[in-house]
């Protein structure tokens, strides 16, 4: 038995691009950012990014054309896949790994463009009697308790 799954969380670095292949399939490609964030031996704190090439196919590529967009915080599931390829300029065999997409939900606060957190679809929009919460910190933020 052997298992293929990613799981991650993180930011779209750059608006998708949506190609229509034959037969109406429609595959969508993008970056995703996930960061890391450790202090180091001289007690400076460091973020490491981490860059991620996401591919989704036909209906989903379709939800991410309308709604994903730069700096969009995902989850992602899915699973590793790496190409190859030769270098015609250098005739050197090249690889690269990227995430085929099998499950994304949008996560943050809601856009204005209809989509929303996955822990807010059931709470009503702000009226101006019903103030919407204050953003959580986040994750990096040092925390009182």
């Amino acid at each position: 038995m052997s298992v293929n799954k990613v799981i991650l969380v993180g930011n779209v670095g750059k608006d998708p691009e949506v190609r229509h292949l034959e037969g109406g399939v429609s595959v969508a490609r993008f970056p995703l950012a996930t960061n890391e964030t450790y202090t180091d031996k001289s007690g400076q704190r460091v973020t490491q990014t981490e860059w991620h090439n996401i591919v989704v196919w036909r209906g989903q590529a379709e939800v991410v054309e309308k709604y994903v967009k730069t700096g969009k915080l995902l989850y992602i599931e899915g699973r590793l896949r790496t190409n190859v390829y030769d270098d015609k300029e250098t005739g050197v065999k090249k690889y690269f790994t990227e995430i085929h997409c099998l499950n994304f939900r949008f996560l943050g606060p809601s856009t204005g463009d209809g989509t929303q957190s996955a822990g807010s679809q059931n709470q009503s929009q702000p009226t101006p009697t019903n103030k919407p919460e204050p953003p959580m910190p986040d994750p990096e933020d040092d925390l009182p308790f």
